[in-house]
């Protein structure tokens, strides 16, 4: 199955191009799109670099920090034209591309989505206490809210079957931040689509900084109250 790779960037310059050499050290034929939201400090100009030089990737330049939820349906909709395979991952290199072979298994094997999960079997994090307690509340939120049967609701690691992701994607978002793979994962629960997880580790980043503000957690939980109204 043909596979592509959405990766939405916001100030990764040092983080992008060790990502996208992991990629290519898999040896296995991916379609790179990367998704930059106009990086202050030129994450989309080493991104063209990198496209320059590699036959098979494609950046999409937005005019300013829109929103990852965003950032992910502009990624799906230069990637599903040529992909079976769709792949989300972030770009500060806290998702090791050697658990996308095992991802993309469970696709094949019939799995609508699948998750790169820190929650299930050996599963494991490496970030700090903070960290910790943001995502295991979201996690309990959408679990008791949204009654979402899987462990790691807000991971960002995932694939989904093409003809899933479109049904997922036909109809507009609620949320346009983190709690967007919340939103993600309900539509596919609605939709009665086969949802599993891959054990993953998850490494705290190195370089740069993290995106999670408290102002997005927020908004997840509002949107996540939207969505349990609705239903």
């Amino acid at each position: 199955m043909r596979t592509a790779v959405v990766i939405p960037t916001y100030n990764e310059l040092e983080n992008l191009p060790l990502l996208v050499e992991g990629i290519r050290r898999l040896e296995q034929p991916m379609r790179i799109v990367v998704v930059d939201d106009n990086s202050p400090d030129g994450t989309g100009a080493i991104a063209d670099r990198l496209a320059a030089a590699d036959g098979d990737m494609t950046v999409v330049h937005r005019a300013g920090k829109e929103g990852l939820g965003t950032a992910h349906l502009a990624g799906f909709a230069a990637a599903l034209p040529q992909a079976d395979l769709i792949v989300t991952m972030d770009a500060d290199l806290s998702h090791d591309p050697a658990h996308i072979p095992a991802l993309l298994k469970m696709a094949e094997a019939g799995n609508d989505v699948v998750i790169g999960s820190r929650y299930v079997g050996d599963g494991s994090v490496d970030f700090s206490l903070w960290r910790r307690v943001l995502s295991s509340g979201g996690n309990m939120v959408a679990t008791t809210l949204l009654g979402l049967r899987t462990r790691d609701n807000t991971s960002g690691f995932r694939c989904y079957r093409r003809k899933a992701l479109e049904e997922i994607i036909r109809q507009p978002f609620t949320a346009d931040g983190y709690s967007f793979l919340m939103e993600i994962l309900y539509r596919a629960k609605q939709a009665g689509l086969k949802i599993d997880e891959t054990p993953i580790h998850y490494a705290d980043r190195r370089l740069g900084e993290t995106k999670v503000s408290g102002t997005e957690i927020y908004k997840a939980l509002g949107t996540v109250c939207r969505l349990r109204m609705r239903s």
